[in-house]
């Protein structure tokens, strides 16, 4: 799986895995899976902020999910030395949509992680998934998702 050639090919970047702003690590890896924070969408080093059905439409949201989705990955690659032979499975993806309550897209939203992650990794990046609006999050970030990842043990 080459994922770095996956990615030139999209005309996308690894970030630098995003530091925690709080008290937590980003990933842990047990028995096998990694169980990655939520992480949020950064362009430019700035987090993209807003709330759907406010100030933020359904194809913004979906870009945001998309960055989500990319710090993700930059995650994984840091958890598994670059490796990515190691990964046989995106078990899960859990994306938090900053919503009004009567926005109800939320998983249009979220399959702009969905989709990013079957672009890079083919079948393997086909997951469950859960796309959840809330009334706030962290940082007034748009959107926020979290992962669980198979990886073959090092």
């Amino acid at each position: 799986m080459d994922i770095p050639a996956k990615l030139a090919e999209l005309g996308l970047e690894l970030p630098t895995p995003a530091a925690p702003v709080a008290a937590y690590v980003p990933v842990v890896e047990r028995d096998g899976l990694l169980h990655i924070s939520g992480q949020l969408p950064f362009r430019g080093g700035q987090i993209v902020t807003g709330r759907l059905g406010a100030d933020m439409d359904e194809a913004s949201g979906y870009d945001a999910a998309r960055l989500c989705a990319l710090m993700l990955v930059a995650q994984v690659g840091g958890a598994v030395g670059g490796d990515w032979s190691r990964v046989e499975r995106i078990v899960k993806l859990g994306v938090f949509v900053n919503s009004t309550p009567d926005f109800t897209a939320q998983p249009k939203v979220a399959n702009g992680a969905s989709e990013l992650m079957e672009s890079l990794f083919g079948e393997t990046g086909r997951h469950a998934r859960s796309a959840v609006g809330v009334a706030s999050l962290p940082l007034g970030a748009a959107v926020e998702v979290d992962a669980i990842v198979a990886v073959k043990r090092a």
